[in-house]
């Protein structure tokens, strides 16, 4: 074996033993869209038309509010049947959008995961006639768009001391943001505008409690001094092993 050869083993070792002694932590919030299978318009909305304007549809109950409830409960035991590490769900801002959250996940079973469950969601759309969708902006306009946040933290993270371990984590996502964004789905550029709760594609911030923010900080996090941060950026589409590993690989080995 040549001496490259032996290097390059080596290096792939010292890596996978990095990311292993972190015991990585995810949690992904994945939103998605619930279509009237004839016109491709969110169910609950009038044909042609549009509901009231977004504020009452976030988390909420009752028949004017809340539609595509029965195919979310389905979705949501099924997800327990079958073991998945489903933790909640709830409903989004814009009317007729869902969101599920699978986690907390260590390392790569986080994409594990986010398939099956989305897997058994398309399986149960599919019964019920209705078409899902995991476009990141499906209606233009005064609407929010769809993402996948993916919520981090590392064993450094989670112990004394971890909030400066987090804040290097974060400047190192930032010098990074272009090739993150490109990794991070299809058609985000139509999502991220810096409007409806989202940081602009071409701006990397991040603040505490900032729901504008590339990377949110926790209220709690930062009261602790340890925790997890927040990635808001990908979108609903994305390949969580992907954006899982990217996010391990900028902040555990990548060096500015």
């Amino acid at each position: 074996m040549s001496l490259l050869s032996d290097l390059i083993n080596l290096n792939l070792s010292d890596s996978t033993d990095k990311i292993i002694a972190e015991y990585i932590w995810y949690g992904i919030e994945q939103e998605y869209t619930l279509l009237q299978k004839d016109v491709k318009w969110p169910i609950g909305w009038p044909i042609g038309g549009y509901p009231g304007p977004q504020g009452p549809y976030y988390c909420a109950a009752g028949a004017d509010k809340a539609f595509g409830r029965d195919i979310v409960d389905s979705h949501y035991k099924a997800c327990l049947y079958a073991g998945i590490n489903i933790s909640g769900i709830n409903g989004e801002v814009m009317p007729g959008q869902w969101e599920f959250q699978v986690g907390p996940s260590v390392g790569i079973s986080a994409g594990d995961e986010l398939w099956v469950a989305r897997y058994i969601l398309e399986r149960i759309t599919e019964i019920a006639g209705v078409v899902l969708s995991f476009d990141p902006k499906p209606i233009q306009g005064d609407w929010n768009g769809a993402g996948a946040h993916t919520n981090y933290s590392t064993e450094s993270m989670r112990s004394d001391g971890g909030y400066e371990v987090i804040k290097k984590a974060i400047e190192k996502l930032g010098l990074r943001h272009k090739e993150h964004i490109a990794a991070y789905g299809e058609g985000n550029e139509r999502r991220l505008t810096g409007r409806h709760e989202t940081a602009d594609i071409n701006t990397f911030l991040w603040g505490v409690a900032n729901r504008g923010a590339s990377i949110r900080v926790g209220r709690d996090t930062e009261k602790a001094g340890k925790g997890y941060f927040e990635d808001r950026r990908p979108a609903s589409n994305m390949d969580p092993y992907i954006v899982t590993s990217m996010i391990a690989e900028t902040t555990i080995l990548w060096k500015p």
